[in-house]
């Protein structure tokens, strides 16, 4: 359809033309697409053309475009300056280039990439990369670092994502483009990233990607690469178990077969021819690739992407485990079920038996996962045996879901390592997606291609529509709204709900019963009278659908299996129970599973919400497009299929970009190469005119163009006009060419007429003299003029001027005779002597011949001769010359040869003698490094050890630092112990002493009432000692006594705040010491050092303290003695004052009053007497009266009181 719009519109732009003879057309060709030819003859609707071939043909002129006869011999890099910009002219630019390894060409800002089948190193050097860093675009050839080039400094400077679609048929060489733009992106945001290669492992021309992917390339504010994302469209799950001839299937199964023997009989593998699914082709082996190098690559690059050994071994098992799967024949089974099936023989039974090892489950549910279904009803289960043909569609469901799921396992895993930045507002996308594809057999997956590709196009219709816009605003040219086919009708006809292809097939899918045909029938019910959509005429269950890159008929045999998304519950449950964890994980348990749902999943409904999700992310960005273009199908290089790559360059929508761009303004050149060109319609125009534009106007207005635009630096022309103005110009130089022709043809024959003149008067001179003097004579110069004008003159030109001279001749004897008629004797005598002189004239003639005969052949031989000789002589001195050279050429080379083998020996010798010294100073560097090793390894050693001993050292200090505390420690808790005994005691003995206090004075007022009543009675006692002497003994031993008491509570008090702040440095001592044993190897000199201070200050504050001990201790220790003593002299006392009558004893107690109240202050003798009275009326020393106990009971009230204020 592309194909007639582009004709129809180039037809209308030449019917206007007049094809003059001499024009060079391209006409259609079945074999070669377009083929070029002259035109000899041209009538009104016919053209008469002739070919190079000699072939001659009358073709319409309708059927043929105009070719340049100006066109590059290279090409052009753009094939919108092409003059011609239609189908054959852009295949004439892509078959020139491709011959020269030129593969990329630009049409406007698309790049067509075809594939060359071998490999060009020089297109992916670090030299081309740094060529294309920072370039502008269009600066430099067209190359796919370009297009990357172009986006990467669009997202810098614009702060825009940028997206590359990569598209094309399998083979074109997709993945390779792709590859490259990574790499350059790579190269440009600082990180060598990329896509790790999966299991799929990619070689050249035969990679061919069975799964579409868009590669997400996120990069910070500073342009550097932070984070990458795959996303996977449509894997080929088919093509695991059906292979195409002479196609491969996935490149992992070859490499693990070509493994190393040990992990070939590990998975038990031999053989590729063996297996089934790999033997359904012919290609086996690729031609320069090693299988088994691909094995050892894909397993480096699995550890680059961070797969483990043990995760390596999960997945060969795996891959290995599908091999031995497809090799499971199945027949009828022995049982009566109807419908049985079971494994053919015994090899079958192996290779059963082998994959239920490699995936670690059980083999009998294996078999069992193949044979059998289970169906729940209500409140029942019945198990329904399948016949071998189903049993062995199960069998390869099972396997395309394994490796379906574990190819999502693997992309998965490659994203993790990768890793996504979430902060990053600017990407640059990468869309490697399959192409248009018709074949002749189109199933679901091409259904759902093509959907993609008619998406893709449509946007792609857009975006070069709004670029063609873009163009005419830049130029500030006038223009109108340009109508190109959108393909919308045919994605409402797929997608649009309720009534699209894609919603009728959910339907069918959710109703049991339905069947292709039945869904067929649905389609051709609900579509009959759409124009997109066509049923044909053979077939009740096919389709057709009218495609933006041709027809494409479908088979609806698979629709409804292959749009199921969906795992047969007995292999979910066997792959689920396997033992191994990674088998197991690639089937996790669904929430569908989880909460017994059963709504139904589409893969074609899926499939267009990704696609939506890809088209909004693509919307959000800036597209480029790469368009890659499969030469031949013999996967050949320099072989150029012109019909196939036509085909595929209308699939990419080249053609279509070029029809949209015929549509405005498809032939744009700039001033310079217009004027330069058409210069010749307007010769004045170079000389009155210096501005480009203006004579471009003028050039214009002279052919009386319509309809054209001139910009600011280019002329817009339409389609057609600019083979108006090559045949205008072609006109011009028609009416040129014939003046030219006819100045030079009047040029030439004046030459010869001149030249003519004058040997005719030279003649007539000679005639004239020889006729007047002998008129028979005129024959002896006849030679001699004859070799004279062969010498001057060409030979037609000499017979025509001699025919003129004899006629002149024959006139001239004619009037002679005339003259002598009347004299016959006369004549006869005449007549005699012309005859005489005739005959004489003959011998003369016959010996001048002869003599000039064997002149001439004795200077021809002379001549023959002098030339021999003269040539022998060259021959001679060129061969002397031959001679010298050579032997000089000898002499040289045996000097050259001599300098060169000196020059090799030398740089041989100072080779041999760096290469010793190297090898002499990499041993002895060698040995350095090894002395240094041991050195440093000794030292360390020593050093080690030293640190062992200090360690060790330092841990016996530490100890023994902990059993020194320790032990001062236990010390310190026996003194605390002992201090309490001792306070405990000094306690008990004050409140034992305060107890006797107060019996002495009870004691003493009972003996004092005692006394006062028998004071008049014992006057003739004999007299005891006198109360002075009582009073200073009394005074002195209290005296003593009472500071005794008060120094052991201040030593008590005092005691007890050292023992506080011996423990509160004994606790410090512990937690520097516990922190000191935390941090023991790394301890030194210097803490060692404190500690022992630490310890030696604590021992000399413990001597100190013991000291000062010893020093108050006796007071105490001796306290008990002086109570004894105290009480023995209160008993003498006692003794002494029984004898004492009631009168004495209250005069020495007022005695004793008045004389601590002068010796101390009131308070304390008040409390000191009240003391004395106490022990003395305690002891019963003085008698008690009821008088004397009231007084005495107010007066030791009293003062007990003042002594505790005091």
């Amino acid at each position: 359809m592309i194909k007639a719009l582009i004709i129809l519109l180039n037809a209308q732009a030449a019917g206007q033309l007049n094809y003059v003879a001499g024009s060079f057309v391209w006409v259609e060709d079945p074999e070669l697409a377009w083929i070029d030819g002259e035109i000899q003859d041209s009538k009104k609707d016919e053209v008469t053309i002739i070919f190079k071939s000699g072939t001659r043909v009358v073709s319409k002129s309708t059927n043929m475009y105009p070719k340049d006869p100006e066109f590059p011999p290279n090409g052009v890099e753009d094939m919108t300056k092409l003059a011609y910009l239609h189908e054959p002219g852009v295949l004439q630019n892509l078959k020139i280039r491709y011959s020269g390894n030129k593969i990329y060409t630009y049409t406007g800002n698309i790049l067509i990439a075809v594939n060359p089948f071998q490999r060009l190193p020089h297109l992916t050097e670090t030299s081309t990369m740094m060529k294309y860093k920072g370039a502008a675009f269009g600066e430099q050839s067209p190359h796919p670092f370009a297009i990357a080039s172009s986006a990467y400094s669009k997202m810098i400077n614009e702060k825009r994502s940028q997206s590359i679609l990569v598209s094309g048929e399998s083979g074109a060489g997709k993945t390779e483009s792709t590859k490259m733009l990574m790499q350059y992106l790579a190269f440009l945001g600082g990180r060598a990233e990329t896509e790790g290669r999966s299991v799929e492992q990619q070689v050249l021309e035969y990679n061919f990607s069975r799964f579409g992917k868009f590669v997400e390339i996120q990069f910070d504010q500073k342009g550097r690469i932070s984070g990458a994302a795959i996303r996977t469209y449509l894997l080929e799950r088919s093509r695991v178990c059906q292979v195409s001839n002479p196609e491969r299937n996935y490149h992992c199964f070859y490499m693990l077969c070509a493994a190393p023997q040990e992990d070939v009989g590990k998975y038990k593998l031999e053989d590729p021819r063996k297996f089934h699914y790999l033997n359904q082709s012919s290609c086996i082996e690729l031609d320069g690739v090693d299988d088994s190098k691909e094995y050892l690559a894909t397993k480096r690059a699995m550890e680059v992407v961070g797969i483990s050994s043990e995760e390596q071994d999960a997945i060969f098992r795996t891959v290995a485990a599908i091999l031995h799967l497809g090799n499971v024949d199945l027949v009828n089974g022995v049982e009566e079920v109807l419908d049985s099936s079971q494994p053919k023989d015994e090899k079958s039974y192996f290779h059963l038996k082998t994959a239920a090892e490699l995936l670690m489950c059980d083999e009998k549910s294996l078999e069992d996962s193949f044979c059998k279904r289970i169906m729940v009803t209500r409140g029942d289960t019945i198990t329904k045996s399948l016949d071998p043909n189903s049993a062995a569609l199960s069998r390869d469901a099972l396997a395309k879901i394994i490796y379906s799921r574990l190819f999502d396992w693997i992309m998965c895993k490659i994203n993790d390592t990768i890793g996504q930045d979430p902060k990053s507002n600017s990407l640059i996308g990468v869309l490697d997606i399959y192409g248009f594809e018709s074949f002749k057999t189109n199933s679901f997956e091409q259904f759902c291609i093509n959907l993609t590709n008619e998406k893709l196009q449509q946007h792609f219709n857009q975006h070069v529509f709004k670029m063609e816009q873009e163009e005419y605003k830049k130029e500030e040219i006038d223009w109108s709204y340009i109508e190109f086919v959108d393909n919308q009708d045919v994605i409402d006809l797929i997608e649009k709900k309720p009534v699209g292809i894609i919603a009728l097939l959910d339907e069918a899918c959710m109703f049991p019963r339905s069947t292709h045909e039945t869904f067929a029938e649905k389609m051709y019910q609900t579509f009959i009278g759409k124009k997109r959509f066509n049923k044909p005429k053979l077939s009740r269950t096919d389709f057709t659908i009218k495609h933006y890159a041709g027809d494409v008929t479908y088979q609806t045999n698979l629709f409804l299996d292959k749009n199921k998304d969906y795992v047969i519950p007995e292999h979910a449950t066997l792959l689920r129970a396997s033992k191994c964890s990674f088998v197991s994980g690639l089937f996790p348990p669904s929430p569908q599973d989880a909460t017994k749902s059963k709504k139904f999943s589409s893969i074609a409904t899926q499939f267009k919400l990704q696609l939506q999700s890809l088209l909004e992310t693509l919307n959000a960005t800036e597209p480029h497009y790469i368009r890659c273009v499969k030469p031949n199908n013999v996967l050949k290089p320099r072989i150029f299929d012109n019909n196939n790559v036509l085909q595929q360059l209308r699939c990419g929508g080249v053609l279509e970009a070029i029809r949209i761009s015929c549509a405005g303004y498809p032939t744009r050149k700039k001033f310079e190469e217009f004027v330069q060109r058409f210069s010749i319609l307007e010769p004045e125009v170079l000389k009155s005119c210096r501005d480009g534009m203006t004579a471009c106007k003028r050039i214009l207005d002279r052919v009386d163009l319509k309809d054209y635009q001139i910009g600011k630096t280019k002329v817009f022309l339409r389609a057609g006009q600019m083979a108006e103005l090559d045949a205008c110009r072609a006109e011009a130089l028609g009416r040129f060419a014939t003046v030219i022709q006819r100045k030079f043809r009047t040029f030439l024959c004046q030459k010869q007429y001149i030249l003519m003149q004058l040997s005719a008067i030279e003649l007539q001179r000679v005639a004239k003299g020889v006729i007047y003097v002998n008129p028979l004579g005129l024959f002896e110069v006849f030679y001699y003029v004859i070799n004279e004008i062969l010498l001057h003159v060409d030979y037609i030109f000499f017979i025509k001027v001699f025919m003129l001279d004899v006629r002149y001749y024959y006139a001239v004897v004619d009037s002679t005779f005339m003259r002598s008629k009347f004299n016959v004797g006369k004549l006869a005598r005449h007549q005699y002597e012309c005859m005489r002189r005739k005959a004489a004239c003959l011998k003369i003639q016959k010996d001048f011949l002869m003599h000039i005969s064997r002149n001439a052949y004795k200077t021809i031989y002379a001549s023959a001769i002098y030339i021999q000789i003269g040539l022998r002589g060259m021959v001679a001195r060129k061969e002397l010359r031959f001679r010298k050279r050579s032997l000089a050429a000898i002499v040289i080379q045996v000097l050259y040869r001599g300098y060169k083998d000196r020059t090799y020996f030398q740089r041989l010798k100072k080779a041999t003698t760096f290469a010793v010294c190297s090898r002499k100073r990499a041993l002895a560097r060698r040995e350095l490094r090894k002395l240094k090793m041991e050195a440093k390894t000794q030292e360390n050693e020593t050093l080690q050890q030293a640190l062992q001993e200090k360690e060790v050292r330092l841990q016996e200090i530490v100890e023994a630092k902990t059993q020194e505390t320790e032990k001062l420690k236990h010390a310190l808790q026996e003194m605390q112990h002992q201090f309490q005994e001792i306070k405990e005691a000094k306690t008990h003995e004050t409140e034992k002493l305060q107890h006797d206090l107060q019996e002495m004075k009870l004691q003493f007022q009972e003996t004092k009432a005692v006394l006062i009543q028998e004071q008049a009675a014992k006057k003739v006692v004999e007299q005891p000692p006198t109360m002075q002497e009582l009073v200073n003994s009394l005074e002195k031993k209290i005296v003593q006594e009472l500071p005794t008491n008060v120094t052991n509570y201040e030593l008590i008090n005092k005691l007890t705040s050292e023992n506080k702040h011996i423990k509160e440095r004994i606790k410090l001592l512990e937690k520097k010491t516990s922190l000191q044993k935390l941090s023991a190897n790394v301890t030194n000199n210097e803490f060692i050092h404190k500690l022992t201070s630490e310890n030696e200050h604590l021992k000399e504050q413990i001597s100190s303290l013991e000291k000062s001990m010893q020093d108050e201790f006796p007071i105490n220790a001796t306290h008990n003695e002086l109570i004894n003593k105290f009480h023995s002299e209160n008993e003498h006392i006692k003794s002494s004052y029984s004898q004492l009558s009631p009168s004495q004893v209250c005069s020495l107690e007022i005695s004793l009053r008045r004389h601590y109240h002068s010796r101390t202050s009131p308070s304390s003798s008040s409390h000191l007497w009240s003391l004395i009275s106490n022990d003395l009326y305690h002891r019963d020393i003085v008698p008690t009266t009821p008088s004397l106990q009231a007084s005495r009971h107010h007066t030791s009230t009293a003062n007990f009181s003042s002594s505790l204020r005091l």
